[in-house]
């Protein structure tokens, strides 16, 4: 089982320590090693979120986002999208753009962080909009009851997430950004993209299991989770797709400009981040098999209101003179999901294994 989820991992993790020792000695092994470590920390609960929507998709669509996926994880938001953004931001265009980050390393990366604000206002937005659509939903468990209740209640309310986020970006820009309008302009595109993709997604989604509704081989199961004829496909498994993507990107941004303070090389950055990112999918697709959500049910919710706190620190880093550094952004992920794998332990311990299947049946 391990070996099957993570060999892909395991054989890029090997190719790329040894591209690295090639292209740059020990310096450059110690470099994509850590910047690995870096991408995993920061993105374990995008792997929680990721796995939750990759278990409404077909298998084919499972081995599209570990395939396909991987290759516009890598090169696209890796390699090729902060190249876009510095070309956009700094007016420059992309031949040039290249040979700074080939020559001119810290040229590119100053530009770089120029276009941050508007990087972390749009990034945080789609986050954020991932969070609020969470946390005022009743959902079926409740792992911070006392907050997570009277939220639920609140969440009654028609498009009370929009709201929020609208009230939040405006807030940021406002008080915390340097240039206003950027921020404003980057972060409702953020929220677009979100009501957009989420939304023809679940759209087609819900069209699919209504042509399936009635049918007693689409709603049986023999592990609690949809079979492979009500999973996702099509359409609605495409759109859930590009939301991975995005969701993806969204995770990526701060790790790429993070990235800069270990190497302004961006080959290392682009192998080392990819080699973190690979591991990030198969997590996602152990969790899936392993029906870690199931067993671990407050990982969902610990996964949420890590990205929350993400999300909250990407809006407050619009400010160019505020920086948090990345292992803090990254510790807060790690205690949020160890606190809620700590609840689900304690709470399987309280309930039978029998009334936990019943639960989840």
């Amino acid at each position: 089982m391990i070996f099957k989820t993570f060999g892909w991992s395991f054989g890029i993790t090997l190719a790329g320590l040894v591209w690295a020792f090639w292209y740059d000695s020990f310096e450059g092994l110690v470099l994509v090693a850590i910047l690995s470590v870096l991408e995993i920390s920061l993105s374990f609960d995008n792997a929680v979120i990721n796995a939750k929507i990759l278990e409404r998709m077909s298998e084919f669509w499972q081995k599209i986002f570990l395939t396909v996926g991987i290759l516009i994880a890598v090169f696209g938001m890796r390699l090729i999208f902060p190249l876009v953004l510095v070309a956009l931001t700094a007016g420059l265009g992309p031949v040039e753009v290249m040979d700074l980050a080939i020559n001119q390393p810290d040229t590119y990366a100053h530009h770089l962080e120029e276009a941050h604000p508007a990087i972390a206002a749009f990034g945080g937005m789609f986050l954020l909009m991932l969070f609020l659509d969470f946390i005022f939903e009743d959902n079926e468990h409740k792992w911070l009851t006392w907050l997570e209740k009277p939220l639920a209640k609140i969440g009654k309310l028609d498009q009370v997430s929009v709201v929020v986020g609208l009230a939040l970006i405006v807030l940021a820009a406002e008080f915390m950004a340097e240039h206003p309008a950027t921020v404003l302009i980057a972060g409702a595109l953020g929220m677009l993209t979100y009501l957009l993709v989420n939304g023809l997604g679940q759209l087609f989604e819900d069209s699919g299991m209504a042509e399936v509704e009635g049918d007693e081989d689409a709603v049986a199961t023999s592990s609690g989770g949809p079979s492979q004829v009500a999973k996702a496909t099509g359409k609605a498994a495409f759109f859930l797709f590009l939301y991975l993507e995005v969701l993806d990107a969204s995770f990526s941004f701060d790790g790429v400009i993070g990235a800069f303070a270990v190497t302004q090389d961006i080959f290392i950055i682009m192998v080392g981040l990819g080699v973190g990112a690979m591991y990030i999918r198969s997590i996602t697709v152990f969790l899936v098999r392993k029906g870690t959500l199931s067993e671990f049910v407050y990982l969902e919710h610990g996964a949420h209101w890590a990205i929350g706190a993400l999300a909250v620190i990407m809006l407050v880093t619009v400010n160019p003179d505020i920086h948090i550094p990345e292992v803090i952004t990254g510790l807060i992920g790690v205690v949020f999901i160890a606190a809620a794998v700590a609840s689900s332990v304690v709470r399987n311990r309280r309930i039978p294994a029998e009334e936990r299947e019943t639960i989840h049946a």
